[in-house]
């Protein structure tokens, strides 16, 4: 069973051993800051930056259980992943690497851990009302409960 590593104020994550550190990036303000965590609590790992275009915004459920585009311009994916592509080029540092995908993104972050084979994942979490949590429940609580690495959730309010 994977557990959650958690960022404790004033610990060093940085001994625990973590050298290939997947990091989720959406362009939220959690997941910047989930990033800089990854960067000054482990300076000397490799750190790839993935972020997956969610597919899901350009389709809808179909009755067997897929999924059926919603906008008849297919040209819509593609202007997203490119503007993704550009905002993630943006955040890469020297000696960083970053992988853009498509898809659900739990499942994107999961298989891109899985095949660079890191050692950690690491995202922000998101603030949502309790209504919201109780329903669907959170990206990062998904993600703990269905990989196969420990993965550190950075708060939003976490900052040091």
């Amino acid at each position: 069973m994977t557990q959650p590593v958690s960022s404790v104020p004033g610990s060093s994550l940085s001994g625990a051993g973590f050298q290939r550190l997947l990091v989720g990036i959406d362009f939220s303000p959690s997941s910047l800051h989930a990033l800089e965590v990854a960067r000054t609590r482990f300076p000397g790992a490799r750190l790839r930056l993935a972020h997956v275009t969610d597919a899901r915004a350009v389709a809808a459920p179909d009755v067997v259980g897929g999924v059926t585009p919603i906008m008849p311009d297919p040209g819509l994916l593609q202007t997203l992943e490119d503007a993704d592509s550009n905002r993630l080029s943006g955040l890469i540092r020297d000696g960083e690497e970053s992988e853009l995908l498509v898809g659900d993104p739990i499942t994107g972050l999961l298989d891109a851990a899985r095949a660079w084979g890191a050692d950690l994942i690491v995202v922000g979490t998101h603030p949502q009302g309790a209504l919201e949590h109780f329903f669907i429940g959170s990206s990062a609580e998904k993600l703990v409960g269905r990989s196969a690495v420990p993965v550190l959730c950075v708060p939003s309010g976490a900052h040091r």
